[in-house]
């Protein structure tokens, strides 16, 4: 965190995370997997005044450590940090079909993987999700082929990737429900409000996209040389328009 700027994100995995917002920009409410220093909860909370955060935190002392040195607010109407583990959490019945949201950034205090990152984790994550809905996901570059693998298979290969960034995360954007469509024109203007608003290199996201076809389905390799398995680059398909549906992407 910058000291300055408290609610400002400083890593870009954690800019990407707020990649729905392009998809969709005005969500009812977020669950959040993992609080860690509060980035992702300190900026939903400032610039989605329109949403209802919900955030769930294995570690009490994470949540103090947070609040303490981090600027993590208060709970209020719109922001409620749980302590509990995040499986156990989901395979709640109320939480079925409960946010429009999901960001997850899992990991425990040696970060060598996500914490949760099979099938049933995954099938756990979608049932949260309203429709439409995405979820994004904080994964580590050169070795998530098998995350994302898990992912496509989930939410039936509707799943977009971000290029890696410096520090190796790659987050993957997945989408629940009816197609999620967008032309051309219009995703770039979301985009360069993203950038006047909140202040995020949105533009920049969709020049990063390419989406993950899943195992068993064609491939193509990146443009950044990383090993993702079946994944295609955006541009490589010339369809007419943007839309997590089917999944049909515009060289743009």
């Amino acid at each position: 965190m910058r000291i300055a700027q408290p609610y400002r994100l400083e890593l870009e995995y954690q800019q990407q995370m707020m990649a729905p917002l392009l998809l969709l920009p005005r969500p009812r409410t977020i669950l959040q997997l993992g609080l860690g220093a509060a980035a992702l909860t300190k900026f939903c909370h400032r610039h989605l005044p329109f949403a209802q955060t919900v955030v769930v935190e294995l570690d009490q002392a994470v949540i103090g450590t947070a609040r303490r040195w981090f600027m993590l607010p208060q709970d209020d109407s719109r922001l409620t940090v749980v302590c509990d583990d995040a499986m156990a959490y989901l395979q709640r019945p109320r939480l079925h079909a409960s946010s429009d949201w999901l960001q997850v950034d899992l990991y425990d205090a040696q970060a060598r993987g996500p914490v949760y990152d099979d099938t049933l984790f995954y099938l756990a994550c979608r049932t949260a999700l309203r429709e439409p809905g995405v979820a994004s996901f904080n994964l580590f570059g050169r070795h998530c082929g098998a995350s994302l693998d898990a992912i496509a298979t989930v939410f039936e290969r509707r799943v977009i990737v971000l290029d890696e960034v410096e520090a190796g995360n790659r987050v993957a954007m997945a989408a629940v429900g009816p197609p999620i469509r967008i032309g051309p024109a219009h995703l770039r203007r979301r985009a360069r409000a993203i950038e006047a608003g909140p202040g995020l290199p949105a533009t920049r996201w969709i020049g990063a996209l390419r989406f993950h076809t899943g195992p068993g389905r064609p491939s193509g390799r990146p443009r950044d040389g990383s090993s993702l398995g079946a994944c295609r680059v955006v541009g490589a398909l010339p369809q007419s328009e943007v839309f997590l549906g089917s999944i049909a992407w515009l060289d743009l």
